[in-house]
């Protein structure tokens, strides 16, 4: 979400692979478009290597292009009270600030301060009422460099400057996201497929294995866990059981990031 004419849509596009409409003119977009995004891991391509697996499926996190926000949004400007409508069902916020220079892009205040439209934003959100963890997507340039840097000295929070043009920073924005929302991924694997499943940070075994299927909660007995890291080291399970490297764990354990895990019912 952001001002309107910030490149939302823009990089809604570069990060989803969609086409949505990203015109030269405020609320462009009405209605938000859904996208579903893979999260980056290289572990996940090694492991499927190191399993020889079939199918490879990487965890996903889920981005909304909302409509433009203006001044007095939360007064019912502009599209108002759908909007916030729309901000109040996700999780967290990714807040694109509009850094770059473009005469021929108009902006809404008829110039580009990125701190005023940070203020702006974050205002409309607080008289709304939504408070919602903010990532600071700044949608800059290379000529805007030194721009971007006084901004985050100024702003507390979460950055991540990307260039949808050039498809630069798409990577770094996901896992920030994914980060932000206090997700972690571990792993399923086998020669059928390797798959990175999602679940929050200081979740139980019982509680992430819900994300296979409600019965390695609802039924579950035990998990065999060894760390990604450990199994890369090892080399095998042969040797990676030698070392005392792959546990049984029970129902109080709490799953960590990297975790390969196989689920006892």
């Amino acid at each position: 979400m952001g001002l309107p004419n910030v490149g939302k849509s823009t990089l809604f596009n570069a990060l989803t692979k969609q086409s949505v409409p990203a015109e030269n003119y405020p609320f462009c977009t009405i209605n938000p478009s859904i996208g579903i995004v893979p999260v980056p891991d290289e572990r996940l391509q090694k492991l499927s290597a190191f399993s020889h697996s079939k199918k490879t499926i990487p965890a996903i996190v889920e981005f909304v292009d909302i409509a433009g926000l203006v001044k007095g949004a939360s007064e019912g400007e502009g599209l108002g009270n759908k909007f916030l409508s729309h901000i109040r069902e996700v999780d967290a916020i990714a807040e694109v600030v509009r850094v770059f220079q473009d005469k021929d892009i108009i902006h809404v205040h008829e110039k580009v301060d990125p701190l005023f439209d940070i203020e702006i934003i974050n205002l409309e959100l607080e008289r709304a009422g939504l408070q919602k963890p903010i990532l600071y997507v700044l949608n800059s340039s290379e000529a805007a460099e030194n721009v971007t840097e006084k901004i985050k000295g100024k702003i507390p929070g979460r950055f991540v400057v990307v260039d949808p043009v050039f498809g630069t920073g798409m990577a770094q924005l996901i896992m920030e996201a994914y980060a932000l929302l206090d997700l972690i991924s571990f792993f399923t694997t086998g020669e059928d497929e390797t798959r990175a499943w999602t679940t929050r940070r200081g979740s139980a075994a019982p509680e992430a294995g819900k994300a296979l299927h409600t019965d390695f909660r609802d039924k579950f007995i035990r998990a065999e866990v060894i760390h990604y890291d450990n199994l890369m080291e090892a080399g095998s399970y042969l040797a990676a059981r030698e070392k005392g490297w792959v546990r049984t764990e029970g129902k109080e354990y709490i799953v960590q990031d990297g975790d390969i895990i196989e689920f006892k019912i």
